[in-house]
């Protein structure tokens, strides 16, 4: 099976791309941008130039689709997940400085269960915003996002840089794709491409769990040297020996690619997943765990995955998702 999503591809935007409501972006009124629902704009991406003025330009892309969930035997729910996140950050404060712009371009849509379009059209969009030098954020929708995107950065960079995926979540998602690709596939899919064009797989996964993941799930991790760390042993009482582990991931690489899958959090902080459990790990040691990227300055690009709010409580895992993104966007 060819997995590999081209450049190339004739893919209608129309159809399974579409702008966001700028009512999504809403909260307190301050008339001087105190939050980020007036900072950020509304913008078409086929129809509408990024001012080459600021420094810098945060894009938000949402992922809307879950059929990968569905494939995998999830909880459906994550199509609606970039529409929930975007609601609880537009209410957060903005400490943006006034040269960064601050953009949402709008969200791949999922048709006629076409998981793999929308992963096409993921890539397509998130190429085009890297070669526009803007740092997308993408909010899914199911972790199948991961393959589009990481797609996206490959086919952005250039034959000589390397890559490294770091991602927080409980699982793997090394799963065969023989009998199809879904959320649990993606970054097998990324190890098969990497394997035929002759590049490094260079993934590194942070909480995983022995009581999600199969026996041949953690020979698969073996197979392609992927480097892991345990949840039991994903603490801040751990913490020195996760720097070391994260620092020299990211000496060998030249760039990173960072997913968040909100079902490798606690179920007490994230209810509204697809495959929750009480036994996920904290937030302060991902937050503690992202500062190294970022002093790195190789992130390039992230999303958040996994987010149902059909399973929410009190918008809880939207809002940890949307602090995330929150830290991010005001480090990188």
């Amino acid at each position: 099976m060819n997995n590999k999503i081209s450049k190339n591809i004739s893919i209608d935007f129309m159809k399974k791309h579409t702008s966001t409501d700028p009512s999504i972006w809403n909260g307190r009124n301050s008339q001087n941008q105190l939050y980020l629902h007036e900072k950020i704009k509304c913008i078409d991406l086929e129809k509408e130039q990024i001012s080459s003025k600021s420094k810098k330009t945060l894009a938000i892309l949402g992922y809307d689709c879950d059929e990968g969930v569905k494939r995998n035997q999830g909880r459906k729910g994550a199509i609606e997940g970039s529409k929930a996140i975007r609601k609880q950050l537009g209410k957060m404060p903005n400490h943006l400085e006034e040269s960064v712009h601050l953009i949402d371009v709008g969200s791949v849509q999922c048709l006629d269960a076409d998981m793999e379009a929308s992963q096409t059209t993921l890539s397509k969009k998130v190429s085009l915003l890297l070669d526009k030098d803007v740092f997308p954020i993408v909010l899914g929708g199911g972790h199948d996002v991961a393959y589009g995107h990481f797609s996206g950065v490959k086919n952005h960079l250039e034959e000589n840089k390397t890559v490294g995926i770091i991602n927080f979540d409980a699982h793997f998602d090394l799963r065969p794709n023989n009998n199809g690709n879904n959320s649990g596939t993606p970054f097998y899919q990324i190890a098969q491409d990497c394997q035929a064009a002759g590049s490094q797989f260079n993934y590194l996964c942070l909480g995983i769990r022995k009581d999600a993941n199969d026996r041949t799930l953690f020979t698969t991790a073996k197979d392609l040297n992927v480097t892991y760390i345990e949840n039991k042993n994903f603490n801040m009482h751990h913490l020195g020996n996760i720097h070391e582990t994260l620092n020299k991931f990211l000496e060998k690489i030249d760039r990173v690619y960072l997913t968040i899958d909100l079902d490798g959090f606690s179920s007490a902080y994230a209810p509204g997943v697809s495959a929750p459990s009480p036994m996920g790990f904290e937030p302060d040691v991902v937050l503690e765990c992202i500062k190294p990227i970022l002093d790195s300055k190789k992130l390039i690009s992230m999303d958040v995955a996994e987010m149902n709010p059909t399973y929410d409580i009190d918008d809880r895992t939207a809002k940890l998702a949307a602090s995330l993104v929150h830290f991010v966007m005001h480090k990188v």
